[in-house]
């Protein structure tokens, strides 16, 4: 329903991901939200905590291998994006002398592995996400998960927009307020520069450079 409140900015794929379990669970389709809702139907998902994208493809083809959200090489960790990083193609071709190996067409994805890479060095989601955006240049509203650090998102932005949401009990991120509307009007919105970090004990809010 979030995602569908989002329809107006125009689209030509949709996502979701929820943690269930200490895993990853992910559906994607090309195309309108009934694709995605009859992907779900399907093969149904369900966890208590997760993200969803709809895309307008810029790079890569509008097709379900590009859709968001987009993983790491582990499937452990999926990421969320609106904008571009302009550098992407020098940093996928470092992550792939890396030996790390890319499935889609998309800027994005380069994000999963640059954090992926952190991560396998003993970082917590969150250093790893800062230490990514330092390497990275472009716009960007970003969100991101891992099965490894349960119960936590993390946001970043840098251009677009981005809001964190407080509910009773329960806390949210989005693009635009119309997404949350439905469960709170109580948002903060992300500065250029800053992050959320996200659990259900609250949201903590910082600069990148880890003001």
């Amino acid at each position: 329903e979030g995602l569908r409140r989002l329809e107006y900015r125009g689209y030509d794929s949709a996502g979701i991901a929820v943690v269930r379990d200490g895993r990853i669970e992910l559906r994607r389709s090309a195309g309108k939200l009934s694709r995605l809702e009859d992907a779900i139907r399907a093969d149904p998902i369900d966890g208590a905590f997760g993200l969803g994208h709809t895309r307008w493809a810029t790079h890569g083809r509008p097709t379900e291998e590009n859709a968001h959200p987009h993983r790491d090489c582990t499937g452990r960790l999926v990421v969320v994006h609106n904008g571009i990083i302009e550098n992407y193609l020098e940093l996928k071709q470092e992550l792939q002398r890396d030996g790390h190996s890319f499935v889609t067409e998309t800027d994005t994805e380069v994000v999963a592995h640059l954090v992926e890479r952190e991560m396998l060095g003993g970082a917590s989601l969150e250093d790893a996400v800062r230490r990514s955006l330092k390497l990275m240049r472009g716009m960007y509203a970003l969100l991101l998960l891992s099965a490894d650090a349960p119960d936590t998102l993390v946001a970043a932005r840098n251009g677009p927009p981005l809001v964190v949401g407080v509910g009773a009990g329960e806390y949210f991120v989005a693009s635009d307020i119309p997404a949350i509307l439905a469960h709170t009007r109580d948002v903060v919105f992300l500065g250029d520069g800053e992050m959320a970090v996200v659990t259900p004990a609250g949201a903590a809010f910082s600069r990148v450079d880890g003001t």
